[in-house]
């Protein structure tokens, strides 16, 4: 604390810090005399009080002697006073008054004592009425301003509580160079004058520090504000487990606890079904079997389970008996597909030029599955099938020039488009499972190309031709034969066999497998009929050394109730499939045929099964071809039981409720799965 903070009094009353004024007023004088006019003794009297700076010696106000003065004429009453009493002034005590002194007025700066003003007069009691004061003339003196410190922001000072004087004297008073004053005791509260506006000497301007603007103050405080919000946030995110986690924090819940090990060498081997333990006996399974297989929804069942690794029939329960085996019959038509045609094989669909001018042929190839989805938009259905848009865009490439005519070539596939055997209404438009057998189609000729249960068209063949059409800007001319060697302007190819077969057994597809019995005509140079197709699809069967006894079918779909197949021949051609490795040459070959099947629970026409307590332990477990029809439920595929050892099964009921028969029958595969039967 500055030792100024003590009040130092002189030795006498009379002013030793200041000499009389000098000079003119207004002529930067150094002092200024500071009038006021009060009361005392009944007469009117004038004090003047000097103003103190650094250079007199002291912070504290001297004491200053008031002189009586001779009366003076009143005046019409000033819009202020010099002061005003907060309390009753005794005519007869004299009365010493506390003058605050006068700052220059400068321009760069607000005038902050209008607000100490407010306050005074806020906080002031209501006066008392006085006679009116006589305004008296400003005697100014020069002004030394102390230096001021930078203040960093406003602050208002405490408004002085109104005291009445007991002394003749002026009250001591400490000036802090930053303008703030602190009374020794309270004064009473004076009303100060307006003092005459001055520009400040050019030395003080200088000298003066200018003020910070708010705006600066204010981009400071926003910056900082900002600054801590950003690292707040960024503390908090850091904190966050996966944050922390993925940049790799001390702290993350994933850091290691550790030494990091070192590097291990790994080797990946997916091991199949098991090949060398002990399968299941025949008393074991027969025993675990004995009460779902004899379920009454079952109606007539016959069936086999052979062990995949030793081919040996484990159960077997009339498998030679023929029954209708609906769409199971599809496990025979892939399979002499893949026994037959090169696994890549792609079926092609063509644009080529016609006979006139103008005029260009669709030629179908035996694709079904081009879809009519934009290009770059997958079929759901069909994956990897061609796009017919591809086709058009070649086409237009290729002719660069008007096209007026699209005509239509189905000449691939011969006789009737419905099998013997077949309901009237399995090609009846707006049928959802069927559609008439014809070479070239879009999307199966569903009316939704991402539905399979979406309404089939009554021809679709035309309508494919009908589309192509509109988009060449062109008419639909019938149907026609292309010339030979006629220029190709356009062709697209479907997926390969293997990609074809699997999205026929995953939806059991009744149309492709009908094409497929044909495409297998085709290759065995055999008509691409039904009556072909069947035949074409049992030669190659034979040939590859399957015993087909009570064999008979007359479509590829299993549409038709006329097709009889044993149990025994389904499980044989599957276990060649699901056969270890090396053990039959034929295996390689048939192999694709196990990708195709159904996952229990999973996927195709499997997906909604396997959801009854009684079946779910073969979710997932169980893939199987199914077979549906009026009075009819089979079931045929592969299952791994508890020890991990593959078991083909082959499961056919007639004269079941459709309902109750297949969840009957997924009560049999998933007791398979359930034992270890022994």
């Amino acid at each position: 604390m500055p030792e100024n903070d003590a009040p130092m009094w002189p030795s006498d009353d009379k002013d030793s810090s200041s000499a009389e004024p000098k000079g003119p007023k207004g002529e930067g004088e150094a002092t200024v005399w500071l009038p006021m006019t009060g009361t005392a003794n009944g007469k009117t009297e004038e004090l003047s009080v000097p103003k103190v700076t650094p250079e007199s010696g002291s912070w504290f106000q001297p004491v200053v002697e008031v002189e009586e003065e001779p009366d003076v004429p009143e005046t019409p009453t000033p819009k202020w006073s010099a002061f005003e009493p907060a309390t009753p002034v005794e005519p007869e005590a004299p009365k010493t008054v506390f003058v605050q002194p006068v700052q220059p007025r400068q321009t760069d700066k607000p005038d902050w004592d209008q607000f100490d003003r407010r306050d005074q007069e806020a906080s002031r009691p209501e006066p008392r009425p006085e006679p009116p004061l006589q305004e008296r003339p400003v005697h100014e003196s020069p002004v030394h301003e102390s230096p001021r410190r930078p203040e960093p922001s406003r602050v208002e000072p405490p408004s002085p509580a109104p005291v009445p004087s007991a002394t003749m004297h002026a009250r001591p008073v400490r000036i802090e160079p930053a303008e703030e004053r602190f009374d020794s005791e309270a004064t009473v509260g004076i009303q100060k004058p307006e003092p005459p506006s001055q520009e400040p000497p050019a030395a003080e301007a200088e000298s003066a520090p200018a003020p910070k603007p708010k705006r600066k103050r204010k981009a400071l405080l926003i910056t900082t504000l900002v600054v801590v919000l950003l690292l707040a946030g960024m503390g908090g995110a850091a904190a966050m487990p996966k944050v922390s986690n993925r940049l790799g924090l001390p702290w993350a819940p994933n850091a290691p606890k550790g030494e990091i090990p070192k590097p291990a060498g790994v080797t990946r081997v997916l091991h199949g079904p098991d090949i060398n333990g002990a399968g299941p006996t025949k008393e074991g399974l027969a025993a675990a079997l004995a009460g779902p297989s004899g379920a009454p929804d079952l109606g007539t069942l016959t069936g086999t389970v052979v062990d995949a690794a030793s081919g040996e029939v484990l159960w077997d329960k009339n498998s030679g008996t023929p029954l209708t085996p609906a769409s199971t019959t599809k496990i025979l038509v892939v399979a002499a597909a893949l026994l037959s045609m090169d696994h890549g094989t792609q079926f092609s669909t063509k644009i080529v030029q016609g006979a006139e001018p103008g005029t260009v042929v669709l030629v179908a190839g035996g694709d079904p599955s081009l879809t009519a989805l934009p290009l770059g938009t997958d079929s759901p259905l069909y994956p990897g099938a061609a796009h017919v848009d591809d086709l058009v865009a070649q086409v237009k490439k290729a002719v660069g020039g008007k096209i007026s005519k699209v005509q239509l070539d189905i000449s691939l596939f011969k006789g009737p488009t419905a099998a013997k055997g077949w309901d009237p209404e399995d090609t009846a438009a707006g049928n959802t499972y069927m559609a008439p057998v014809l070479p070239v189609m879009a999307d199966g000729g569903r009316t939704d190309p991402k539905n399979d249960h979406a309404p089939r068209v009554a021809n679709p063949a035309a309508a494919l031709t009908q589309k192509i059409a509109g988009k060449l800007e062109a008419q639909a001319g019938g149907t026609t034969t292309a010339p030979k060697d006629a220029k190709v302007l356009g062709e697209v190819k479907s997926q390969p066999l293997t990609e074809f077969a699997n999205s026929l057994m995953q939806l059991s597809d009744n149309l492709m497998a009908d094409v497929l019995a044909r495409q297998i005509a085709l290759a065995k140079g055999a008509e691409p009929s039904f009556t072909g197709g069947a035949a074409a699809t049992m030669d190659v069967l034979k040939q590859a050394g399957f015993d087909l006894t009570g064999v008979q079918i007359n479509d590829g779909s299993g549409l038709s109730d006329q097709n009889k197949i044993p149990a025994k021949v389904l499980s044989e051609i599957l276990a060649v499939a699901a056969a270890p490795d090396g053990k039959d040459p034929r295996t390689p070959k048939l192999r694709p045929l196990l990708a195709g099947l159904p996952v229990a629970g999973g996927s195709g026409t499997l997906e909604k099964r396997y959801g009854d307590p009684a079946s779910a332990a073969g979710r997932g477990w169980v893939r199987g071809k199914t077979g549906t029809l009026s009075g009819v439920n089979t079931l045929a595929g592969v299952v791994l039981d508890t020890d991990g050892r593959m078991l083909v099964f082959a499961l056919m009921s007639s004269g079941s409720d459709q309902n109750k028969g297949r969840a009957a029958l997924d009560v049999v595969a998933a007791t398979l799965h359930k034992c270890g039967c022994r």
